[in-house]
Parts: C-alpha cells; sequence; structure tokens
C-alpha cells in the first residue's frame, strides 16, 4: 500500500508540473519595438541592454509598469512604456518569458585544482 501511494503522488506532480506550464503565446506585435534593442526574441547582442528572453514573466510585467508610472527611472524604456496597455505589457512579458535564453557557460582563467 505505501508503494502504492508513492507512485500515485509521484504520478500526481508529473502531471501537476505539466499543467503549471503556461501555453505558448503568440507574438505580440508590439514585440517588434523590444527588438530594437532586446533583439528579435529578447536575446541582446548590445552589452547595455538586457537580455529578457526566459526572464520570468512577472518580473518583466512588473518592469515595465514601474517604468510607465515612471517608478523606475531610464528615458528609453519609460518613452517606450509609456505606450503600452496593461494588455500589451501582459502579452509582452509572457512571450518575452517563454523564449529561450542563451546559456552562459562562464570562462575558467587560471588554473584549475585537481
Amino acid at each position: 500500500m505505501n508503494q502504492f501511494c508513492r507512485a500515485a503522488f509521484a504520478a500526481l506532480a508529473l502531471v501537476g508540473a505539466t499543467a503549471v506550464q503556461a501555453a505558448p503565446v503568440e507574438k505580440p506585435e508590439k514585440a517588434v519595438t523590444c527588438a530594437a534593442c532586446h533583439g528579435e526574441t529578447g536575446v541582446s547582442t548590445i552589452g547595455m541592454y538586457p537580455i529578457i528572453a526566459g526572464q520570468y514573466a512577472n518580473y518583466i510585467e512588473h518592469a515595465l509598469k514601474d517604468y510607465r508610472s515612471g517608478a523606475r527611472k531610464n528615458a528609453i524604456m519609460g518613452a517606450q512604456a509609456a505606450n503600452l496597455s496593461d494588455a500589451d505589457i501582459k502579452q509582452l512579458s509572457q512571450w518575452f518569458s517563454q523564449q529561450p535564453g542563451p546559456l552562459y557557460t562562464p570562462s575558467v582563467h587560471g588554473e584549475l585544482h585537481k
């Protein structure tokens, strides 16, 4: 009986984990504006602009709303966010969060310890 409970719990956990993932979101039209600095899919190749691909949707949403309200200061982002509705922000946040970010492989300098 104990083995059965463990197996049932494991199966439910797997089902629950897959159900939590959001359905893919279609690329928003307004993402074109974001691409100028953040890259086509949110992977910027310009060091001064952050990579937003794979970032948590709620973080992107919160940041955009803060730029829009002026709570977070940046001349470029403030101007861009001013033109976004709550629905735009939600859609952009969800779409960029679903884009794969680059894998980071740290470089090793110096000798490796054995």
